[in-house]
C-alpha cells in the first residue's frame, strides 16, 4: 500500500468519514453524533486512515484517566483483507498506551469472528457479553478488553 497515513481526525473529515460510515455499516452513526464528538467530548479521541488522498476508514475511542475504550473502528470493503484495520487498531492502541491507559477495551459483535481473531492478535480476551447492544438487529456484543501496562 503505498502512501497510507493515519492523522487525528479534524473537522473538515467528517465528510469522508460519513461515506466511510455509509459503506461499511447498516445503521451509521449521523453525522451530529460526528461533530459533538470533535468538538464537545474532551474525552473522545478520532483518527482518520487515509490511502494517498482516500479516505479509507477512520477509529475512535474514548479515555477517561486510564481507561481507554474504542468507540468504532473500520475500513471500506474495497480496502479490507490488507490488514489495514491492524495498522489502525495498533494506532489507536499505542496512543491509549502514550496518553497513559492502563486498559483498553470495546465492543464487537459476536458474528464478527474476524475483528475477534485481530483483537485477540493484540492481546484482548473476552470479557462478557452485552445483551441486544447493535440497535439495528439487536445482536449481542463481546465485550473484549486487554490491559496496557503491567501492574
Amino acid at each position: 500500500m503505498t502512501d497510507l497515513t493515519i492523522r487525528k481526525m479534524q473537522h473538515a473529515d467528517i465528510n469522508g468519514v460519513m461515506e466511510v460510515e455509509a459503506q461499511a455499516f447498516v445503521a451509521p452513526w449521523p453525522r451530529d453524533i460526528f461533530e459533538h464528538e470533535l468538538t464537545h467530548n474532551a474525552y473522545a479521541y478520532y483518527y482518520v486512515m487515509f490511502a494517498g488522498e482516500q479516505l479509507i476508514g477512520y477509529a475512535g475511542m474514548w479515555q477517561v484517566i486510564d481507561d481507554a475504550q474504542i468507540t468504532n473502528i473500520t475500513v471500506i470493503p474495497a480496502f479490507r483483507g490488507q490488514k489495514l484495520g491492524e495498522t489502525l487498531f495498533s494506532y489507536v492502541m499505542h496512543d491509549a498506551y502514550r496518553m497513559g491507559a492502563k486498559r483498553l477495551s470495546l465492543e464487537v459483535r459476536v458474528s464478527n469472528i474476524v475483528a475477534q481473531k485481530m483483537y485477540r492478535k493484540f492481546g484482548l480476551v473476552p470479557g462478557g457479553i452485552r445483551k441486544n447492544y447493535y440497535t439495528d438487529n439487536q445482536e449481542d456484543a463481546m465485550v473484549m478488553w486487554v490491559n496496557l501496562y503491567d501492574e
